[in-house]
């Protein structure tokens, strides 16, 4: 039952237990209900160790032309130049969010936005590779 009512007794019943148990980790404003134990962050860490470890095995059988953002967008680019026609017609301002996609979401894994070191987007290799190229089609367009 989750009325008004019952959710201050439910708050009181867990504030008396830890207080009973002699508990001091506990912040006032925060849920317990929300609090993780010791064994829920282990697993979460090794969880999350695992996913960035199979994440760096991802590419390493690919040539590092065809994983590296900036060596695609510059085969791209060149292609752009020296057969504009063909470039166009492949529509691939349209295919390029969609091929750079795995890339990217790669290099973000590890991002994690709300810890006090985090790296802005804007300044990430990936986000720059970009901007450049499409910075270079928009000088090349005017």
């Amino acid at each position: 039952d989750n009325s008004p009512e019952f959710i201050p007794q439910c708050r009181t019943c867990r504030r008396q237990a830890r207080e009973q148990s002699g508990e001091t980790a506990h912040h006032e404003g925060l849920s317990s209900d929300e609090e993780l134990t010791p064994t829920e962050v282990d697993e979460f860490q090794k969880s999350k160790d695992n996913v960035l470890e199979d994440s760096r095995k991802i590419f390493e059988d690919v040539h590092a032309d065809f994983c590296d953002i900036r060596k695609i967008l510059l085969k791209f680019q060149e292609w752009k130049e020296k057969f504009p026609d063909s470039y166009c017609d492949a529509y691939i301002s349209f295919c390029l969010p969609k091929l750079l996609n795995p890339l990217i979401r790669v290099q973000l894994i590890s991002w994690n936005p709300l810890e006090q070191n985090f790296t802005e987007l804007e300044e990430m290799p990936w986000f720059r590779a970009i901007e450049e190229f499409s910075d270079a089609e928009n000088i090349s367009e005017s």
